[in-house]
C-alpha cells in the first residue's frame, strides 16, 4: 500500500509559519511514513473506484514547479520570476488553451479549455450534450499532447466506444452521411459476421477489433481511432460508488501520469456522489460537488467539463438558461464557462417559421449553443452546430446565429 507522509494525511493542519525550526525538521525527518487508512476495501471494490474511509490527500498546489500559487504567499515578483523561468525553459502549457475542435465556440472562448477552468455544458434531454462532450473528448485525445478522462455515470464504456465507432464512420463536415454506420448497423456487422465465424470454425476466434479491420464501413473508423485510443481514457460511474473523492483521486493519478496534461469530462454532475460530506437536499449536494470540481481544477491545473440536467422548470420552458440547471446558485458563481443547448427550431422567432416553413423546418437538424457566462470574453452570444443524430456527432464547423430566436439576450462586452 502507498504510504504518504503525516504533513500528506493532514493537509488543514496549521502552516503559519512559512519555515519549520530546525527541531521541527529533525523531527519530521525521524517521524516514519503512516499509511492512508487502515480500513479494508469491500471485496466488489474491483469494478469500481471504492473510496477510503479516510478521503484521499489532496495534493497542495504549488508542491509542483508548474503548478504554482497555491499553499505559500508569494510576492508578484517571486510570481513573475517563475512565469519568466517557465517561458525560458519553453513550458506554455499555462498560456496555450486546449481546443475542442467545436470552431465557433473555440473561438469565443480564446481559443479552448484553459486551465484551472470549469465549463458547465446544459441542456434538456436528447438536445446532444453526451454527444458534444464525447466528440470534445475525442478531439482532446487526438491532440497528441493531451489526455481525455471522461467519467460516464449514463452510458458503459463498450457502448460509448460504439458511439464513437458511428462517429468515425462519417465525415462531419460533408454534407453527405449517407455512407455512415448507425448503431442499429455497428450491431448488425459484429452479430452477423461473428456468428458466420462459429458456424465456420465450430467456434472461432475472431475478436470485435478483427471484425472491424475487415469490413470496409468500419476499417478507417477503426484505424482513427487506434490513433487516440491510448489518450481517451473512459469509466463507467456508479452514482452509489464513484464519489467526488475518488474521481479527485484519480485525477490525481493521472494528471501525475500524464505531467498535467489532461482534461476532465463529467457526464453528468447531479450524479456524483459525495463520501463522507453529507448534503441537507439536492442544492446543498450540487453546491458541495461544484465546488469540488472547481477545486480539482484549481489543485491540479487542468480544464473541467461538466454536464449538467435541467430542473423541471427548464424542461417546460420555450427556451433554456443557466438558471433552470438543476441546482444551487453554486453553478453559476463557480462556473467559468456556461454553455446552454437548445433546438434551433424550437427557439426560432415566430417570423421566420410563418415566412418559410419548409426552410424553418430545415432546422431540427441545428443545436444552438449559447455561451451564457464566460469570465474572459463575451457572453450571450449564439452558435449553431448541425447534428448528425444517427452517427453520434456535430459538423464542427459552425455559425453565428443570424435568425432572430425567442428570448434574446443582450450581447455583453
Amino acid at each position: 500500500m502507498t504510504s504518504f507522509s503525516e504533513e500528506q494525511l493532514n493537509p488543514q493542519q496549521d502552516r503559519s509559519a512559512w519555515q519549520p525550526q530546525p527541531e521541527q525538521q529533525q523531527q519530521q525527518q525521524q517521524r516514519p511514513l503512516q499509511p492512508l487508512s487502515s480500513q479494508p476495501r469491500p471485496a466488489n471494490s474491483a469494478s469500481q473506484t471504492e473510496p477510503y474511509q479516510t478521503p484521499p490527500p489532496r495534493t497542495p498546489r504549488g508542491s509542483n514547479s508548474r503548478r504554482s500559487g497555491g499553499s505559500t504567499p508569494r510576492s508578484l515578483g517571486q510570481i513573475l520570476r517563475e512565469a519568466d523561468r517557465m517561458v525560458v525553459q519553453g513550458e506554455l502549457d499555462e498560456f496555450l488553451p486546449v481546443p475542442t475542435g467545436f470552431d465557433q465556440i473555440d473561438r469565443l472562448i480564446g481559443g479552448g479549455l484553459r486551465r484551472t477552468e470549469l465549463v458547465l455544458l446544459g441542456g434538456a434531454q436528447g438536445i446532444g450534450k453526451t454527444i458534444t462532450a464525447l466528440q470534445m473528448a475525442r478531439n482532446l485525445a487526438l491532440n497528441e499532447a493531451t489526455y481525455a478522462f471522461y467519467v460516464s455515470y449514463e452510458h458503459s464504456e463498450i457502448h460509448l466506444l460504439n458511439r464513437l465507432i458511428c462517429q468515425e464512420s462519417i465525415d462531419p463536415t460533408s454534407e453527405n452521411a449517407a455512407g455512415g454506420l448507425r448503431l442499429k448497423d455497428l450491431h448488425n456487422i459484429v452479430v452477423s459476421k461473428r456468428a458466420r465465424e462459429w458456424v465456420r470454425s465450430d467456434g472461432g476466434q475472431v475478436g470485435l477489433s478483427q471484425i472491424l479491420a475487415q469490413h470496409p464501413k468500419t476499417a478507417k473508423a477503426l484505424e482513427t481511432i487506434n490513433r487516440y485510443s491510448d489518450r481517451l481514457i473512459l469509466m463507467k460511474g456508479s452514482p452509489a460508488v464513484t464519489t467526488l473523492n475518488s474521481i479527485r483521486e484519480m485525477t490525481r493519478q493521472i494528471s501525475e501520469a500524464t505531467n498535467g496534461k489532461m482534461v476532465l469530462i463529467i457526464d453528468y454532475l447531479q450524479k456524483i456522489a459525495i463520501y463522507p460530506e453529507r448534503a441537507a437536499d439536492e442544492n446543498d449536494k450540487v453546491t458541495i460537488i461544484v465546488e469540488g470540481l472547481k477545486d480539482i481544477a484549481m489543485t491540479y491545473n487542468i480544464p473541467v467539463l461538466a454536464i449538467v440536467a435541467a430542473d423541471r422548470e427548464g424542461l417546460r420552458s420555450k427556451r433554456m438558461h443557466l438558471f433552470h440547471l438543476r441546482g444551487s446558485s453554486a453553478l453559476d458563481y463557480e462556473c467559468d464557462i456556461a454553455i446552454i443547448m437548445n433546438n434551433k427550431f424550437h427557439i426560432l422567432s415566430k417570423e421566420h417559421v410563418s415566412f418559410n416553413p419548409y426552410k424553418a423546418e430545415s432546422y431540427r437538424d441545428w443545436v444552438v449553443f449559447t455561451l451564457e457566462k464566460n469570465r474572459a470574453g463575451r457572453a450571450m452570444i449564439d452558435v449553431e452546430f448541425r447534428m448528425h443524430a444517427q452517427h453520434f456527432c456535430f459538423n464542427p464547423k459552425g455559425n453565428l446565429v443570424e435568425q432572430k430566436l425567442i428570448d434574446e439576450k443582450i450581447i455583453v462586452e
